[in-house]
């Protein structure tokens, strides 16, 4: 379901997380005190705006204290960032993202109402750091802490076999993973059939639990 979303604060992380958003359908108000960040938003989320976040009337008059979301991705900005997290859950929104800087900074964020925080840059870290060293590894998505949508090409003792022999369909109790598409080249193959067989360059796109995905991948 669509949601309005306010994403405060329009760095690197702040556009990306903004426009992503944005192209998901979500309704989405991207707010920077900086213009030429804000000018730079202008199509790219529903509405950009260049407003001081720590002014509580400012936000009024956006209709932040409505939306169903604020982000609060003020990086660097500690003060602002604790002040505008405080700031967003007195005016009542049920949901507040903050991103923090340290542990220290997550605490005081924590303590004035955050519902969640978030340090962006050691997360994409672990991440690299746990799957990337993986020579099969492509990219990947969480959709809980501990399953996800893994895009991988397979090990060589997978080429060859079909889906089925690979233990990669759902009904499989072997690995308990299975593939939503097969990239072949150019060609995209859509809920492939069980004995759909896996060739050298595919690029399999699976879900299933980082560990069952590990080790059905695994060389």
């Amino acid at each position: 379901m669509a949601k309005q979303v306010c994403v405060i604060g329009l760095g690197r992380f702040g556009a990306k997380l903004a426009s992503t958003l944005f192209q998901r359908e979500h309704e989405v108000l991207a707010i920077d005190q900086d213009e030429q960040r804000v000018q730079g938003m202008l199509g790219r989320v529903t509405y950009a705006v260049e407003a001081n976040a720590t002014n509580e009337s400012a936000l009024r008059d956006l209709g932040v204290g409505d939306m169903d979301v604020a982000v609060v991705a003020l990086g660097s900005q500690i003060q602002s960032s604790i002040i505008t997290t405080m700031m967003l859950k007195s005016m009542g929104l049920p949901y507040v993202i903050a991103r923090a800087t340290d542990t220290q900074h997550a605490e005081i964020l924590h303590r004035v109402g955050a519902d969640k925080v978030i340090f962006p840059e050691e997360e994409a870290a672990e991440r690299a750091a746990s799957l990337d060293l993986s020579p099969n590894y492509v990219e990947f998505m969480n959709i809980t802490e501990d399953t996800g949508v893994h895009k991988l090409r397979p090990p060589e003792k997978m080429r060859g076999m079909s889906l089925r022999d690979a233990g990669l369909v759902s009904e499989s109790t072997r690995h308990h993973v299975s593939v939503m598409v097969i990239r072949r080249g150019n060609e995209y193959i859509l809920n492939p059939a069980e004995d759909e067989m896996i060739d050298d360059g595919d690029i399999l796109v699976v879900v299933g639990s980082h560990e069952d995905v590990e080790r059905a991948f695994a060389r």
